[in-house]
């Protein structure tokens, strides 16, 4: 007997908690966004099918931002389904900015660095898990020289 084929809607993500100083670069998803309208987040995105997670990464968050960053740490793994009913596994990296001209893309409002120890209160909640991790783990001095 033949098993019936199930399929999943599902994407890997990545995301860059870019870290300079005490400040979070953090970015504001456009009114007009399907997911999160206004949101405000760490940049990234789904990878291409079979990319490797930290070259798209640095990817989407040069297409995103304008930036080049140095991944150099996975902090987190998370799993969801979005409100479409994707599920994502999601990988959040440590990163740290390494030049580039800074601009947005279309897909988001407004860019800011943030000083970590107030950023929880704009930065939404689901990344206040690295907000944390950050902290106790000292993770400021890989990215500080």
């Amino acid at each position: 007997m033949e098993k019936p084929m199930i399929i999943v809607n599902f994407s890997v993500a990545a995301k860059a908690f870019i870290v300079k100083g005490d400040e979070l670069f953090i970015i504001k998803r456009a009114k007009d966004d399907v997911q999160s309208p206004g949101m405000w987040e760490i940049p990234g995105g789904r990878l291409d099918l079979g990319e490797d997670p930290i070259l798209g990464l640095m990817r989407e968050v040069r297409e995103e931002t304008g930036m080049y960053i140095e991944v150099i740490y996975p902090m987190s793994v998370r799993h969801f389904t979005r409100k479409d009913g994707q599920v994502i596994t999601m990988v959040i990296f440590l990163c740290k900015p390494k030049g580039g001209d800074l601009k947005i893309s279309e897909e988001h409002a407004n860019f800011k660095w943030s000083k970590l120890k107030r950023c929880k209160e704009q930065l939404n909640a689901f990344f206040h898990k690295e907000l944390k991790i950050f902290r106790e783990l000292k993770l400021g001095r890989l990215t500080n020289p």
